[in-house]
């Protein structure tokens, strides 16, 4: 039995859930979410409650069950709360520089980097008290779809994952870097 598609998503007011033919759709002030249902799998609503279940208990329909509930529960937190992902940019020179369509990177490179920011993202670079030695910004991504923003936050810490040797990069803020000795250790 799936555990995580047994329990109960809990609608909260002003949340609009939508069942069609293998969509579900989650619609708030805020945004609107929509996340397919696999074959096999059934939502219903009793109350202020979110129900998913299963036609039959064989594989892979116990894991189709709870990844259909866990989308469900992630777009109704979504569409209310959002989710964030914060990154910090380590690095002496490292810059980077918020605008209304896009994030201005400099990286190290010869040029600087221009990331756009995709459509229900918006993006802060601010200057938060860190111990962090080289610390240059905190750059904070937030929206309603969960795989966006985490998305989004993969794609900038690519533009320069953290050095091994010196930690400079763009990391995030609860990872931690491993640092290697160099030449001196060997």
């Amino acid at each position: 039995m799936s555990r995580v598609g047994k329990k109960p998503i809990k609608i909260p007011a002003g949340v609009k859930v939508s069942i069609r033919e293998g969509v579900l759709e989650v619609a708030s002030k805020r945004a609107t979410l929509s996340s397919p249902i696999p074959a096999g799998i059934r939502f219903k609503i009793e109350g202020d409650e979110l129900l998913a279940t299963r036609d039959s208990d064989e594989r892979p329909m116990p894991a189709y069950h709870g990844l259909a509930r866990a989308l469900a529960a992630n777009n109704v937190r979504g569409v209310t709360e959002g989710f964030t992902k914060t990154l910090e940019l380590v690095g002496i020179g490292f810059k980077a520089e918020a605008k209304p369509k896009a994030v201005t990177f400099n990286l190290g490179y010869s040029h600087p980097i221009e990331f756009p920011i995709p459509e229900g993202i918006s993006i802060k670079v601010e200057r938060l008290p860190r111990t962090l030695q080289n610390y240059i910004a905190t750059v904070t991504i937030s929206g309603a779809d969960r795989q966006l923003v985490g998305q989004v936050a993969a794609d900038i810490r690519a533009l320069r994952r953290p050095d091994s040797y010196k930690g400079k990069g763009i990391r995030y803020s609860n990872e931690t870097v491993r640092l290697k000795v160099g030449k001196k250790g060997a």
